[in-house]
């Protein structure tokens, strides 16, 4: 446990401080992390690979790779630490996704940024393991157990369903009445908010968003009036 988690702080701590940039999303825009580029404590983050690579371990681009791998090794074999959600958001879930590249920045903007493009991607909000997950912390904190319970366990189960697009936990249908339009609930503007973020989110990488369905104009027209 300790050399690895050794060897992943020290090499998290260069990478923090002069890693080089990484273009993460391969559209030739580098995203700069370490403190020499001019970030502080706050934007400051070790980049993902970029997706090129895949799962491929790079020797000699980004140190990434050999902080995650090593974390987790430390993780794994020590006792008390919270090694289900470690391996949902480090490991599964690139796994999932194909490459190393939607990993976790390991920073603080970065840990937000995650947060963030999980939400528009995958709307984790309306999934159901994701809502037991929030009522298991709630109920863990009048038994001083926030973390280790088995009800919070459901949101990594709910990270590692959506990891493999498998989104059938989610509820996505909206209200509707009885001439099939939709009436308009948080759900909605929670979905709404999801694809303007998404459309702007690498937007050199997205032509259009498919998720924007165009309706026919007399639908809309009798939903209107």
């Amino acid at each position: 446990m300790i050399p690895t988690l050794l060897t992943a702080t020290s090499v998290f701590i260069i990478a923090f401080i002069a890693a080089p940039p990484v273009d993460i999303d391969d559209i030739r825009e580098p995203v700069f992390g370490s403190l020499l580029h001019k970030n502080n404590i706050i934007y400051g983050a070790t980049i993902p690979t970029f997706a090129a690579i895949g799962f491929h371990y790079s020797h000699n681009s980004n140190p990434y790779e050999l902080i995650v791998i090593h974390f987790l090794l430390g993780v794994a074999c020590s006792i008390g630490l919270p090694v289900a959600a470690a391996s949902a958001v480090f490991l599964i879930y690139p796994i999932g996704q194909g490459s190393f590249s939607d990993g976790m920045p390991l920073g603080i903007y970065g840990t937000f940024n995650f947060t963030i493009v999980f939400q528009v991607e995958h709307n984790i909000l309306m999934h159901s393991f994701h809502m037991l997950g929030v009522a298991g912390v709630f109920d863990g904190s009048l038994f001083k157990e926030e973390t280790y319970n088995i009800v919070v366990a459901y949101g990594y189960f709910g990270i590692n369903t959506i990891a493999f697009n498998l989104n059938g936990f989610n509820f996505y249908q909206s209200v509707v009445d009885s001439q099939g339009c939709v009436i308009n609930t948080w759900a909605d503007i929670v979905d709404r908010v999801n694809l303007g973020m998404e459309v702007m989110h690498e937007r050199n990488a997205h032509n259009f968003h498919l998720d924007l369905v165009v309706v026919s104009i007399n639908k809309w027209i009798i939903c209107w009036f």
